[in-house]
């Protein structure tokens, strides 16, 4: 299949995005500015301002002597930026390949996109007519090329859709800066006569190289499909995708339903057959008022059942929003895994972790209180308290190391250990009570100390000596000493409870 690029351009970008915020300045005259060297430079303005002479580049006290009364506002670097990657997003629903074309314009990669809308005149209408609904003028162009749909949207005058392979033809009446080159190289064409690509494309090559540079020769081949051109897309397909656009927008609860059950079944499918099962998905809605909700699920295990997966997603189904209704619904599966089957046992029933429904409960879980509540933690080849231990990304991970207890760990263990007033007799001694958050605990029962030192090839710094030690009604602590004992400065900390 051919490839076919289409260029958008928007050549009131930034003041159209503020009358869609603010629509009574639709009626005036305003452009945004910004510091150059000194000067306060027009960086964009809205029609009513250009028709007036107002332009990108002149300095604003020539843009107030052509327009008195001309409202102004602050320019914010790579404002336009932000503006084009959110309306990229917007634009997955037209294809899956967008990408930003600094500073005021996107390109679109539609192979095998169009027919979906019919053909291609009425792909591109139907994107104008979103647009200008939304509120942004557009400029559109199809080709086979990146750089000749870029140069017709921009400079040409006549039909918008380039025929397949006659890229060469569409650009011959069009002004040299249609390729997209610096500009002392149009210049120095515009000063020899060469306004037009028809009187200098066909020059011999070794000419054109040896007075206008290679960048030439590079943009002619690149728009005539004779040199690639990079396109890097906003947005990277994952491997793992599938789109649902629906014939109507869709805004009940019910038929959101019925669409991630269409999603599920078809991603699930791909995934069996690659032995694979998710562990993390997104769901993309697109509205027809251009926003995008979305929600995303996670399992403990690698999963590809249907039924399972689709109670998760049924939990958030009445967070979503779907205004005044949904057009295209996508789901990814950003995270996959090999599916391990567990072998049956006949007589021996318990299966721990592995049991599945020991996953589907805790994925049923972390889907109504949030994955964050829920954790599994593993022993890490470290002494030191903080560093034992480590999050585990499953209920499978495991690396064989036993669990370091030499004389009993707490069974929660503070973050970061608090400080507390201790009184406690001599060296090496264990504290006779300790005042925690204002209260006082008398010990009765107490054991070690038992010395950790630091990973001096990490960190430098203090020794501790932990003690558990147990108070008057029954409650049992971690606590510790950092350094040797000093009778004018001893630093007593609390790191952990026992149950």
């Amino acid at each position: 299949m051919e490839k076919r690029f289409a260029s958008i351009w928007f050549p009131f970008l930034l003041t159209d995005w503020l009358c869609i915020r603010r629509p009574e300045l639709k009626k005036c005259a305003f452009v945004f500015t910004a510091p150059v060297h000194g000067r306060i430079i027009i960086t964009a303005c809205n029609p009513l301002a250009a028709s007036q002479g107002v332009h990108v580049g002149m300095p604003l006290a020539d843009g107030r002597a052509l327009v008195h009364e001309i409202e102004v506002f602050d320019d914010k670097p790579d404002r336009n930026i932000k503006l084009l990657k959110g309306l990229a997003e917007w634009f997955i629903r037209f294809t899956p390949w967008v990408a930003i074309d600094a500073p005021d314009g996107l390109v679109l990669d539609i192979t095998g996109c169009a027919h979906l809308w019919n053909n291609e005149a009425h792909y591109l209408a139907q994107i104008s007519n979103r647009m200008l609904e939304i509120g942004y003028t557009t400029k559109l162009a199809i080709a086979d090329t990146i750089g000749t749909s870029w140069a017709v949207a921009r400079f040409s005058s006549q039909e918008n859709i380039v025929p397949a392979r006659k890229q060469y033809y569409a650009l011959l009446p069009l002004p040299a800066a249609s390729l997209r080159l610096e500009q002392p190289t149009i210049e120095r064409l515009n000063k020899l006569g060469l306004q037009k690509i028809a009187q200098f494309i066909q020059m011999p090559r070794s000419v054109l190289r040896r007075r206008f540079g290679e960048n030439l020769l590079n943009r002619i081949g690149q728009a005539i499909g004779d040199l690639p051109e990079v396109f890097d897309p906003v947005i990277i397909i994952p491997e793992y995708e599938e789109r649902l656009p629906c014939l109507e927008p869709i805004r009940t609860a019910t038929a959101i339903e019925i669409a991630i059950k269409k999603l599920l079944e078809q991603i699930c499918t791909r995934l069996k057959n690659d032995g694979l099962g998710l562990r993390k998905a997104e769901l993309k809605g697109f509205r027809i008022d251009g926003k995008i909700i979305r929600t995303t699920i996670g399992t403990h295990q690698s999963s590809n059942d249907t039924d399972h997966l689709f109670k998760l997603f049924a939990l958030n189904i009445d967070k979503l929003a779907p205004g005044l209704g949904v057009e295209l619904f996508t789901l990814s599966a950003s995270k996959t895994e090999p599916v391990v089957q567990p072998q049956e046992k006949l007589w021996l029933t318990k299966s721990g972790l592995q049991n599945p429904s020991l996953s589907a409960l805790l994925d049923r879980v972390a889907g109504k209180v949030g994955p964050k509540a829920i954790r599994r933690f593993i022993p890490e080849a470290n002494y030191w308290p903080e560093r034992a231990i480590k999050k585990a990304d499953s209920l499978t991970e495991n690396n064989d190391l036993p669990w370091h207890n030499p004389l009993g760990r707490p069974i929660q263990l503070l973050h970061q250990p608090e400080h507390i007033q201790v009184t406690a007799p001599i060296p090496d001694y264990p504290p006779l009570l300790f005042i925690y958050k204002g209260k006082r605990h008398p010990i009765k029962k107490a054991d070690g100390p038992e010395r950790i030192e630091r990973s001096w090839w990490l960190e430098s710094g203090e020794h501790r000596d932990y003690y558990i030690v147990e108070d008057d009604q029954g409650c049992r602590y971690w606590l510790f000493r950092a350094g040797h004992y000093s009778a004018q400065n001893s630093r007593w900390f609390i790191h952990g409870f026992f149950a």
